[in-house]
């Protein structure tokens, strides 16, 4: 089988698509600053910042996957982790792209990951139901470095190179990620709903995930910026309380939290989790890919199941 070179494999979504190619029969190599501890997968080194990549490992493989980018909920926004998320992100795409130019290869395609922050908010469907993907980057933080990191990986479609760009929603796992801290205050028999908990949230199982960055591999027709979000978006309160009922049945307390308190505890961030974002994904469904986990119903139920292996 083909060969899949993962930059930010280490990552909550990198180890679960690692692990879904392997079972697929591809071999996959992980692009990483460090080896993980008892990872049966090839590591290859690289460092973005430094201009560093294992040649090697980028011309064995047929396809390349990228999912670089400093983590964005990990640590409260100063002006220099904002730089850090930023920087990460356009540094990896500019390395891989000027990479890929510069060394004789066989990638037949290039998945970039980036994410709905491009949108902004809702205030700016201007009548719309919903966004799709061809509307311009918004002007905040997130917006400019969306913008950035899908300009910077845009040089590989001169190369003759098929280009997919997967801009993802709130990714749901139970094994990391926004989940898992929603999930903290449940075990103890609260739902904490983010503010007044109506604001929308464009939110993707990661399994479904996963099976469609294999999909963008694995049809040559898809190409260009595809929206990697559920067909049904919900509430912040119906995603707690879902939530809440799959782990605890009706043994929970629904629990506001006022977003004066989050901006005190998260500051800049909290504005991340109190806007409402409504995202369509029509055009991947258009391309062919079905959704495993199309409702929030669904997709908690299979969560709150038995650990994966």
């Amino acid at each position: 089988m083909a060969v899949v070179l993962i930059a930010g494999g280490t990552g909550l979504v990198g180890r679960a698509l690692s692990a879904m190619l392997s079972e697929k029969g591809y071999e996959v190599i992980i692009l990483s600053r460090s080896k993980a501890a008892d990872s049966p997968y090839t590591f290859a080194t690289w460092d973005p910042a430094a201009g560093i990549i294992d040649v090697k490992a980028l011309q064995r493989a047929d396809y390349i996957v990228n999912l670089s980018g400093a983590g964005v909920a990990e640590k409260r926004w100063s002006r220099k982790r904002k730089q850090q998320i930023r920087s990460s992100r356009v540094d990896s795409s500019r390395l891989i792209a000027a990479s890929l130019a510069k060394y004789p290869n066989k990638v037949q395609a290039v998945i970039q990951a980036s994410a709905m922050g491009w949108y902004g908010d809702d205030s700016r469907l201007n009548g719309c139901p919903s966004f799709t993907e061809n509307v311009p980057p918004d002007d905040s933080f997130f917006g400019e470095t969306c913008a950035a990191w899908e300009e910077s990986i845009q040089p590989v479609t001169d190369l003759g190179k098929r280009l997919v760009i997967l801009r993802t929603g709130l990714v749901l796992d139970r094994e990391g990620g926004a989940l898992k801290e929603f999930a903290r205050p449940v075990k103890f028999g609260i739902a904490a709903i983010m503010g007044n908990g109506n604001q929308v949230q464009s939110w993707i199982h990661i399994s479904d995930l996963c099976r469609m960055f294999i999909f963008a591999i694995e049809d040559p027709r898809t190409e260009g910026v595809y929206n990697a979000v559920s067909p049904k978006p919900v509430s912040n309160k119906v995603l707690i309380t879902r939530l809440a009922t799959s782990l605890k049945g009706s043994f929970y307390i629904p629990l506001n939290v006022p977003s004066s308190v989050l901006k005190i505890l998260l500051g800049e961030m909290s504005g991340e989790l109190l806007k409402s974002l409504t995202i369509s994904c029509d055009k991947i469904r258009e391309a062919g890919f079905r959704f495993v986990y199309p409702s929030i119903e669904s997709a908690m139920n299979e969560l709150a199941g038995t650990k994966r292996s």
